[in-house]
């Protein structure tokens, strides 16, 4: 059975619209998935904190029951947050100041000195860190290398293929990717522009565990409510 992890970045995006106000609370959102049967809560606490702030951070943790994922740069005052914070599992991602959303998966070869020592310091602190990475065996080594036990695969090429032999393509490399990680010994997550339409091929990866899903579902909660599309997601999947 796969699991759901949710992201609640966007509910706090429609919060920051006019800046001055706290709603919607992505606390309140958060709880609200988790009821509707979301298996993991994830927010990304980005540097310049353009969604999620610190407050939302530690009131989630406070707050969730189920497994509660921070995804956050390789930033030291970040990683200090989540040091204290101790979420059950952290995500390191890459992050640039201009880019709308995530785009593409950290480069743990290029950076492994960088990546290892946040490895390190999180774990030490209590959380367990994974990486997201491109679905490449160069960067699945460098993880395994760095010591995580998870990575979760970035899905955005696959879900940005512009024809059917594309989208086959790429539905490949992640199936390949996906079993050349679970015998090195990882966990496999995915995650990145999975929505109602796209998901369902890449479950017949049965090597991934949990998918990661965040912006469709709260598109959809707009006109559907967020319960009935966190629902709805957990159907397609599987879960």
């Amino acid at each position: 059975m796969s699991s759901l992890g949710v992201n609640i970045d966007h509910v706090a995006s429609v919060r920051q619209i006019r800046r001055s106000g706290d709603e919607p609370d992505p606390v309140y959102a958060a709880v609200l998935c988790q009821s509707a049967g979301a298996d993991a809560i994830v927010a990304h606490l980005r540097e310049d904190r353009r969604h999620i702030n610190d407050r939302d951070i530690f009131l989630l943790r406070q707050t969730v029951r189920v497994k509660f994922n921070m995804e956050m740069s390789l930033a030291p005052d970040i990683v200090a947050v989540a040091c204290t914070v101790r979420p059950d599992q952290v995500t390191l991602v890459p992050e640039k100041r201009k880019e709308v959303t995530t785009e593409g998966g950290l480069d743990a070869c290029a950076q492994f000195a960088r990546v290892r020592k946040a490895v390190e310091q999180l774990r030490s602190a209590g959380t367990e860190p994974s990486l997201f990475i491109d679905p490449l065996k160069r960067q699945i080594d460098a993880a395994v290398k760095c010591g995580v036990k998870a990575v979760e695969l970035h899905t955005g090429s696959y879900a940005n293929a512009a024809s059917p032999a594309a989208v086959r393509r790429r539905l490949r490399e992640l199936k390949e990717a996906a079993v050349y990680g679970a015998g090195k010994g990882l966990r496999i997550y995915a995650g990145h522009g999975l929505d109602y339409r796209n998901v369902k091929a890449v479950t017949s990866i049965r090597q991934i565990e949990e998918y990661n899903i965040g912006y469709s579902i709260i598109c959809r909660s707009v006109i559907t409510g967020i319960v009935r599309a966190v629902k709805d997601m957990k159907e397609l999947i599987g879960g």
